[in-house]
């Protein structure tokens, strides 16, 4: 059961203390870590501190790793194992894992952990420790999610290719993708504002400016249709239909750096980087969701902690599944 405390604009997301929860099936336990780790989360956030300081762009980082590695298999921390032997089978090898970062912090976080907990922490649950921290460090609500997952044994580059949502994602492909992780409609809105930290690059964007099939259909629907000036802005800083290098990028909203609804106001005034963006804006199932979140940042992050414990809880491997890797990059 959750309850939600609200104190000013952040939202204390607090968990009755029963030994297991099942969340989207998955067996997890908020005391989890209680005898075999008691400090884990302080030993987590203390690692991850110096981090963000050092790197201010690292919290969006952490939390689009979380969301790279549910898509695919499930949360199983599949996306850090790095390929053995001659044939690539690394997550990283998909082009949908483009630009993903910090995966040997989440390494770093495990050698801590290791020197303090021995073999009993996943890098599973690193990772979405590592997430809800980056939430809450900037600005977001503080989430509290249960614990327990295993490590996965294999990973494929295919099975991301396949799994890993298109950047041209449909409203309709993004309600069942969220929906199969058990989020209603509400939730799945939120979920998106993790957009709220980051940036975007002009790869993944200059379809919706270059391309006149795209921009036609779009003009067509009203889905995706971009404030003008915005759009110029865009067309500046992504100025060829090939970008000249994968590198140049777009910030997500005006804040990218601090959790807060700013992504929600800027979509209804047309500023909405991704095509999703555009259209959850336009789309009546979704529109009315989007307005409310940005006129309301507390009820967003009541949604948002919501559908980040279930996104967490995704497919999860949990007792005698998986293992517990000693090197988050290799199995044991």
């Amino acid at each position: 059961m959750l309850l939600f405390l609200r104190s000013g604009m952040m939202v204390m997301v607090l968990v009755s203390l029963g030994l297991l929860v099942s969340v989207n099936g998955a067996h997890l336990s908020y005391e989890y870590y209680n005898t075999t780790c008691p400090n884990l989360e302080a030993l987590v956030k203390n690692t991850l501190v110096p981090i963000f300081l050092t790197d201010p762009t690292a919290p969006a980082a952490f939390l689009r790793l979380l969301f790279h590695d549910c898509q695919v298999q499930g949360c199983d921390a599949s996306i850090l194992l790095d390929s053995e032997g001659p044939n690539p089978v690394s997550e990283m090898v998909s082009s949908k894992n483009f630009m993903i970062r910090h995966r040997k912090s989440i390494g770093l976080i495990k050698s801590v952990l290791e020197s303090k907990c021995p073999g009993k922490v996943s890098c599973a649950d690193i990772i979405a420790l590592a997430a809800k921290e980056s939430i809450a460090f900037t600005g977001g609500p503080k989430i509290q999610i249960p614990l327990g997952r295993k490590d996965s044994t294999s990973g494929s580059y295919k099975q991301a290719d396949i799994s890993l949502p298109s950047a041209h994602v449909s409203v309709d492909e993004m309600l069942q993708i969220f929906e199969a992780q058990g989020m209603n409609l509400e939730e799945s809105v939120a979920i998106l504002g993790a957009h709220t930290l980051g940036v975007g690059h002009c790869v993944n964007i200059v379809d919706r400016l270059y391309n006149q099939k795209h921009t036609n259909n779009a003009a067509a629907s009203g889905n995706n249709m971009l404030e003008k000036g915005y759009e110029i802005i865009l067309r500046v800083l992504c100025p060829t239909k090939v970008p000249l290098t994968n590198l140049t990028f777009v910030l997500n909203d005006i804040t990218p750096l601090t959790f807060d609804n700013q992504y929600y106001k800027d979509i209804i005034q047309g500023r909405g980087l991704f095509g999703i963006d555009s259209s959850i804006s336009k789309d009546p199932r979704t529109s009315p969701i989007v307005k409310s979140f940005a006129v309301n940042q507390s009820h967003f992050f009541q949604v948002f902690a919501s559908a980040f414990v279930k996104l967490s809880s995704t497919n999860v491997l949990t007792g005698n599944m998986g293992q517990i890797r000693s090197d988050c990059s290799r199995l044991n």
